[in-house]
């Protein structure tokens, strides 16, 4: 009798019996230990459903996940389930975003590098409130030739951080309304410069909070800085992450995705706690062309987003050409007990 892998499902002669599903990995340690979800965002097929990704990943007030990839914006409920999209046009290409509550409703802001933009979206129906582009020599006291936004927060008063992380590495800073307000940064590999100023966010673990920025290109290896809201640098967080692309704050704890396939979590001290998903293969961390009959369990290959849920469970995306996105699920401290 001849075995047959064919898709997701294994041919025993004229019997088709369905292939058992992938085993969680754990991954981590003590407090920060957990458990992956094989299959997490796939279709009935087992496929992926979203499309090349180079983005980002965020939770709304009702716990829907939103992942956005080349083609658009995807959501999820916690389980997996696709459930809205917004595709095409205004939607494609957010390489980050942020969300956040506004009188009862929440909206989504965005980084859009290849069409050169800032904009916020009205999270649940699409709606596009506003975009951000390119400020005037008059307003800013620059020519800014080429405008290729990476990174986007938001302030607790409404003001907006877009980082120019893929040209000027200039960060600049917006009024609620979108009003153009002030820049600070340039380009360069020292101490109060940032060689691709890739991620931010809001760093809420400090009073007043303050501006964490991945600073991912910087020599000789990428590190995290502070600056206040105002745009003056306060600190040099830690360096040695690789090429950090992305921040998310949940309590004291800080998820940082590093694009050579892992995932560091840092404490409030900035210290490292645990490593997830490390990749040790040259040959496919880092990369964008990892197909998905190539992705293994619990293993990451370039990856750019991250999102914590209100459970301390991570959502995680990597730079992929077939669109990944994974839930790690984190473990009951005394299930990792001894």
């Amino acid at each position: 009798m001849k075995w047959v892998l064919s898709g997701f499902c294994l041919v025993v002669g004229l019997l088709v019996l369905p292939v058992t599903a992938a085993e969680p990995v754990r991954m981590g340690c003590g407090i920060m230990t957990f458990d992956t979800v094989p299959g997490w965002g796939l279709d009935a097929a087992g496929k992926s459903q979203i499309g090349p990704t180079h983005g980002s990943v965020v939770i709304d007030s009702k716990g829907h996940v939103y992942t956005s990839s080349n083609l658009g914006i995807f959501v999820f409920t916690p389980d997996g389930t696709l459930v809205r999209r917004h595709l095409g046009g205004d939607y494609t290409s957010l390489h980050d975003m942020e969300i956040r509550t506004e009188d009862g409703r929440d909206f989504l802001y965005g980084a859009r590098n290849a069409a050169g933009e800032g904009i916020k979206i009205e999270a649940e129906t699409g709606a596009v409130v506003f975009k951000l582009g390119i400020p005037t020599e008059e307003e800013c006291g620059v020519k800014i030739k080429n405008w290729a936004p990476t990174a986007i927060t938001v302030a607790p008063n409404g003001e907006i951080y877009l980082s120019d992380g893929y040209s000027s590495n200039r960060i600049f800073r917006f009024s609620p309304e979108g009003k153009y307000l002030s820049h600070f940064g340039t380009k360069g590999n020292g101490l109060k410069e940032f060689n691709t100023a890739h991620g931010m966010t809001l760093d809420t673990r400090y009073d007043p909070p303050r501006l964490l920025i991945c600073d991912r290109n910087h020599q000789p290896k990428g590190r995290l800085l502070h600056y206040d809201l105002e745009g003056n640098y306060i600190d040099e967080v830690i360096t040695g992450l690789g090429m950090p692309t992305a921040v998310a704050i949940q309590g004291d704890y800080v998820s940082v995705p590093d694009l050579h396939g892992r995932l560091v979590i840092l404490d409030k001290s900035n210290t490292i706690m645990a490593v997830l998903g490390h990749n040790p293969d040259p040959k496919t961390r880092g990369s964008f062309k990892v197909p998905q009959e190539q992705w293994k369990e619990g293993i990451f290959s370039g990856t750019h987003g991250s999102f914590w849920d209100a459970d301390g469970n991570l959502y995680v995306q990597d730079w992929n050409v077939s669109g990944r996105i994974m839930k790690l699920v984190r473990v009951a401290a005394a299930a990792t007990s001894p």
